[in-house]
């Protein structure tokens, strides 16, 4: 899929540490340069992995950035050196890592957006975990609630997104054998996240998303219809309640597997805080439109629903009225999403 920016983007998707995306992204850097292009790195984290340290050899580091922030200095990326050096390509490793205090953005990703827009093309590295919508499916799996996240917008424009691979088993072995981590550290990530059933459901998850990749041109030049022959759209009913960020990224999911527009909708009268699932809707590029409302909310939403072509309508089991909205869109498709529990 061609991004929107003036440079290109490619990423190296993984689904945990050790695979090997970071190596590849430096392979790659090698490549190009090999053949005659003007390529640095912007940002490299080695951890020790002399392998991956050895695919830097003959390749141009920008230096970092010193950011101080409350007496203390900082180094991290530094993005304005980058974009002055203007290379035609720059590596830039670990897309999802928050930056450091005092930096000009508070994630990596946004420094990879300022470089792209300033005509520079980038290869990066990710893991599956980071990709936001994907953030209460890997909390249900694994018990693990990953904080840093990227928006899903970033791999859509992403230029072309490719899977490291690696068995579960074999990423095990190599953690066995301190290759990803010093003894201590790997011992300790084989007690807690570096399970095989852990790994084994990440991994299907990073297959997933690849495949959604490739699929996106299709599905654009056929999208998803529903049984009245119009095209699907779906809404989500946000509310001040917890469950409905994971409302939102599960509909951002049905809507990139239908291939169709989602939007939300919020009553502006009730009580309780909704700024921060506005931030989840805007990471994930949902239009979030609020409806002043002085009668009954679910008939507002059920006739916003129909003035906008909606044919899809999903609502978290706590919201208010959720069975008046159901009685209110007997013509609309509901679906009531409860909150996933993890099995104890």
């Amino acid at each position: 899929m061609t991004g929107k920016h003036k440079g290109r983007l490619k990423i190296f998707l993984g689904y945990a540490a050790g695979v090997g995306k970071t190596y590849q992204m430096l392979v790659e850097a090698r490549r190009l340069k090999e053949e005659g292009r003007d390529v640095v790195i912007g940002y490299f984290e080695p951890h020790g992995r002399k392998e991956t340290i050895a695919q830097t050899e003959g390749l141009e580091f920008v230096p970092r950035g010193r950011y101080e922030y409350r007496g203390s200095v900082f180094e991290d990326m530094d993005t304005d050196g980058v974009i002055a050096r203007h290379p035609r390509l720059a590596a830039v490793d670990e897309l999802a890592h928050a930056n450091v205090p005092g930096s000009q953005f508070s994630k990596r990703w946004q420094d990879v957006v300022k470089i792209l827009d300033a005509g520079i093309d980038v290869v990066t590295s990710v893991n599956v975990q980071h990709l936001e919508s994907l953030n209460d499916q890997v909390w249900q799996v694994t018990g693990i609630k990953v904080r840093e996240t990227v928006p899903d917008w970033v791999f859509e424009e992403a230029d072309e997104v490719v899977m490291v691979d690696l068995t579960p088993r074999a990423l095990l072995h190599r953690l066995e054998r301190g290759v990803v981590y010093p003894p201590e550290k790997a011992r300790e990530a084989l007690r807690n996240f570096f399970t095989e059933s852990n790994l084994t459901a990440l991994r299907e998850m990073a297959l997933r998303q690849t495949a959604h990749q490739l699929e996106e041109e299709r599905r654009a030049a056929a999208p998803a219809m529903a049984p009245s022959g119009k095209r699907e759209r779906i809404l989500l009913w946000l509310t001040p309640h917890p469950s409905t960020a994971m409302l939102i990224r599960r509909g951002r999911r049905v809507a990139d597997f239908l291939g169709c527009p989602c939007d939300a909708v919020y009553v502006r009268k009730e009580e309780g805080a909704i700024e921060p699932w506005l931030n989840i809707c805007a990471n994930l590029r949902i239009g979030a439109t609020a409806i002043e409302c002085k009668g009954n909310a679910a008939k507002a939403i059920a006739a916003f629903a129909r003035g906008n072509g909606v044919t899809q309508v999903y609502v978290t089991r706590n919201a208010p009225k959720v069975n008046e909205l159901v009685d209110q869109a007997r013509d609309l498709q509901i679906t009531v999403v409860a909150e996933r529990v993890r099995p104890v």
